[in-house]
C-alpha cells in the first residue's frame, strides 16, 4: 500500500478559548458506535471530530490529510486489526496520540496495543464524560485507562516482579541449568556442558521446579523469559 507522507504535526490548541479545538478522528467499523462516539465528542467543548473511518486501510489513506491530534481506534476491525493499525499509523504519524476504545479486556490484547504504540485503553462501555476527559488527558500527555484495565496492568507488573524474585532465588548452578533448558538442550547435553552427571542435572531441575512453583520444563522456561 502506498502511504501518504508523514503527518505535518498540527498546532497545539489554545485551551483558554478552545479555538482551534483538539482534533479527533475515529476508526470504528460499527456505524452505530461510530456515529454515537462522533456525536458525544462533537458535543464536548474544545473537541472537534475531523474524520471517521471504518477500517485501518481507509485510515492510513485519509488521516494524513486530516491532521488529528488524537485517534480513537477499535481493535476488532476488518482485514487489519486495530492493534496493527496502531503500529502502522505510528510509523507515518509518530506524534499522533492513539486511544484504544474496544470491547476487549483480555491482558494479551491490552499489552499488544500498548506495545504497538497506543497511549491509552478504554472499554466501549466507558461513560461519555470519562471518554471526553480521556481524550483531553491523552492529548495532554497522560495515559488514560478504564479502571478495570488499569488493574490488569498493575497485576501484570506485580506478576513480573514475582517471577523475577522466584528466579533470583535459584542458585548459580540452577540458573545455569535453567538457562540451558531455555536454549532447548537435553539433560545429557547439559550434563556434558557443565561436566556434571545426568542425575545431578535431574536433581537441579527438580529443585528449579520447586522454587519456581512449576511442574514442567515449559512453565520453567516461560518464567525464565519473563524475569
Amino acid at each position: 500500500m502506498n502511504l501518504k507522507p508523514p503527518f505535518k504535526e498540527p498546532a497545539k490548541p489554545e485551551m483558554e478559548n478552545c479555538d482551534p479545538c483538539i482534533r479527533v478522528a475515529l476508526v470504528e467499523d460499527d456505524r452505530f458506535v461510530r456515529e454515537r462516539l462522533s456525536e458525544d465528542i462533537a458535543s464536548a467543548t474544545g473537541l472537534q471530530v475531523v474524520k471517521t473511518c471504518s477500517s485501518v486501510a481507509e485510515a492510513l489513506i485519509v488521516l494524513p490529510e486530516s491532521h488529528p491530534h488524537v485517534v480513537l481506534m477499535d481493535i476488532g476491525l476488518p482485514e487489519i486489526t486495530g492493534i496493527e493499525g496502531v503500529r502502522r499509523l505510528k510509523v507515518i504519524a509518530p506524534s499522533v496520540q492513539i486511544l484504544m476504545v474496544t470491547v476487549y479486556e483480555d491482558s494479551q490484547r491490552i499489552f499488544d496495543a500498548l506495545l504497538a504504540g497506543a497511549g491509552g485503553y478504554l472499554l466501549k462501555r466507558t461513560p461519555r464524560d470519562e471518554l471526553i476527559e480521556a481524550i483531553r488527558q491523552i492529548y495532554a500527555g497522560g495515559a488514560p485507562m478504564s479502571g478495570h484495565i488499569a488493574r490488569k496492568v498493575v497485576q501484570h507488573f506485580n506478576r513480573i516482579g514475582e517471577h523475577s524474585c522466584e528466579v533470583d532465588r535459584l542458585s548459580r548452578r540452577e540458573r545455569e541449568v535453567l538457562e540451558r533448558l531455555a536454549q532447548g538442550a537435553a539433560y545429557k547435553e547439559i550434563a556434558e556442558m557443565l561436566q556434571l552427571s545426568i542425575e545431578t542435572i535431574r536433581m537441579n531441575v527438580k529443585s528449579i521446579y520447586t522454587k519456581l512453583h512449576v511442574h514442567s520444563r515449559g512453565e520453567a522456561v516461560a518464567k525464565y523469559f519473563r524475569r
